[in-house]
């Protein structure tokens, strides 16, 4: 028999994974360019054409035997070197070699900070709609995530009060995931200001660091000028986990880095403990090409442009079917108002071979996420479509 909290993350299962398997059952039976398949954050851009060419210059310039080796759990010295230079000379600090762990992407990293922080019963908070992931990275380490609501009246902003008064002796942490997923809301300088200080009076108030977990995989991904506030110049107690998946459009490659703030209490320690961490956890360490090569891509970019053009398209089109919609200024996600319970509605899509995500999986019930990392020609075919779903609800005018 297998574990009982893997019973029960087994019964729980993945609506994301789910949709995009139905996805795949769709298409066999209608046609691929029939099926309008929004349910999986996975870049449709092609990576930068810089990643091919050192991919080739280092799988053919490298001694195999340095390239396919081992290296420090923390990853190459100079690729840590190089991130921390990076990170300074885009926001300032100090960050060194020892503040950077190389990680298998940013779930990875989030892990080995959870691992690193956690006692059992230690809680960690996080902002309503979030990633459902975040649940059992958490209780992975017997700890508890609450949910503080980032409520639609406040643009899905979140409150700083509210986080100070869900604050209790017990919380360790706080993951804060900039730009948002679901929603695609970039959290305002002035909201990370004013969350930077209500925990600074709730640490005054219990006399514990809490620290500030950032998750920000999306950070390149922003529009209209909207910009990602670098948190760990708001508040001392931060740790960055960080994934060029989306950046670069490499999820396949699960790479990305934890960069601990040198001003954070214990930072020397919480570093030591992660590389731990990040062996015992199984991972040992970041995969050794993929470290060469985002050291040697950390001033590329990928085409923003592309996704700026599907946002665009798909909310006018969505907005003149009647649907009420968050107007995203980051990530690749529309969030969408439901006109009956969310679950209810993503089964009605289906009709229309159209697969979202319900709220429900992200904590916030009565949306859905549609996910426009798809092709531009998808968003024009799939509108017609949309236009039937909402004459369903009488929503078109």
């Amino acid at each position: 028999m297998i574990s009982h909290r893997m019973i029960k993350m087994t019964e729980g299962g993945s609506a994301i994974r789910a949709m995009f398997e139905e996805g795949n059952r769709l298409a066999a039976l209608y046609g691929r360019e029939n099926v309008y398949d929004f349910s999986l954050g996975n870049p449709n851009i092609p990576a930068p054409e810089k990643i091919r060419s050192e991919i080739l210059s280092i799988a053919g310039n490298t001694d195999p035997m340095a390239l396919h080796g081992y290296m420090p759990n923390a990853g190459y010295p100079f690729v840590r070197k190089a991130v921390a230079e990076s990170l300074n000379s885009r926001f300032g600090g100090a960050f060194g070699e020892d503040n950077i762990i190389m990680t298998v992407g940013a779930a990875g990293g989030l892990n080995i900070v959870l691992k690193t922080l956690l006692n059992p019963g230690d809680e960690v908070l996080t902002f309503a709609p979030y990633f459902l992931e975040y649940g059992n990275y958490v209780s992975n380490f017997d700890g508890v995530l609450k949910a503080v609501p980032a409520p639609a009246e406040r643009g899905f902003q979140p409150d700083a009060e509210a986080l100070f008064a869900a604050v209790t002796e017990k919380t360790k942490a706080v993951i804060i995931n900039n730009p948002n997923n679901p929603t695609g809301v970039v959290y305002s300088e002035d909201t990370v200001r004013a969350l930077a200080a209500a925990l600074g009076r709730a640490q005054e108030k219990f006399g514990n660091p809490i620290y500030i977990i950032a998750d920000e995989p999306y950070r390149e991904l922003c529009y209209d000028g909207a910009a990602v506030p670098w948190l760990p110049g708001f508040y001392d107690n931060t740790i960055v986990c960080y994934s060029w998946s989306k950046s670069l459009s490499l999820p396949g490659e699960r790479i990305g880095y934890v960069a601990i703030s040198p001003k954070a209490e214990d930072a020397g320690l919480i570093f030591s403990a992660a590389v731990i961490a990040n062996r015992i956890l199984g991972f040992v360490n970041a995969p050794a090409l993929q470290q060469r090569l985002v050291a040697a891509c950390l001033e590329e970019k990928t085409d923003v442009a592309a996704y700026d053009a599907n946002r665009r398209a798909l909310y006018n089109g969505l907005t003149q079917a009647g649907f009420q919609c968050v107007y995203p200024s980051g990530a690749f996600y529309m969030w969408v108002k439901t006109p009956e319970e969310d679950r209810a509605f993503t089964q009605r899509a289906k009709k229309y071979n159209i697969l979202l995500v319900p709220g429900s999986s992200f904590a916030c019930p009565g949306y859905v996420r549609i996910a426009y990392c798809v092709s531009h020609d998808m968003i024009i075919r799939s509108l017609p479509a949309f236009r039937k779903l909402a004459e369903e609800y009488g929503l078109t005018k």
